[in-house]
């Protein structure tokens, strides 16, 4: 893995995946210990509980998101709102409106890498 690395990009250059319905992901910088992404989400996707071992930073950039934990509770994220999930912290979404966020996980995850 510490080859695999993608230290500049931006998102005029940089591939975008439409990684399920309605998520749209660009991959914009990393290494093996951290990753950088750039999402465009459309309003009424869901995504369902999931987790994952890396640590989920993010920060929404426009729109709002209501996010979901395993116990049932949530909270709202609108512009300016960051938030983290931990490692194996199940998490899920309902897009309320499209957004646009970025994201930042650690360590890298191997299938976000766009070839």
């Amino acid at each position: 893995m510490e080859s695999q690395k993608k230290p500049v990009a931006d998102t005029e250059s940089a591939t975008t995946v439409e990684a399920a319905p309605g998520i749209f992901r660009t991959t914009l910088s990393y290494n093996r210990d951290i990753m950088l992404c750039h999402f465009r989400l459309l309003k009424g996707t869901q995504i369902p509980l999931h987790n994952h071992a890396a640590v989920q930073n993010g920060y929404v950039i426009s729109g709002m998101i209501r996010f979901t934990r395993k116990d049932g509770s949530s909270f709202i994220a609108g512009p300016g709102t960051a938030y983290v999930f931990d490692p194996h912290e199940y998490h899920g979404a309902e897009i309320l409106e499209e957004t646009v966020a970025i994201e930042c996980f650690s360590p890298m995850r191997p299938e976000y890498i766009d070839g």
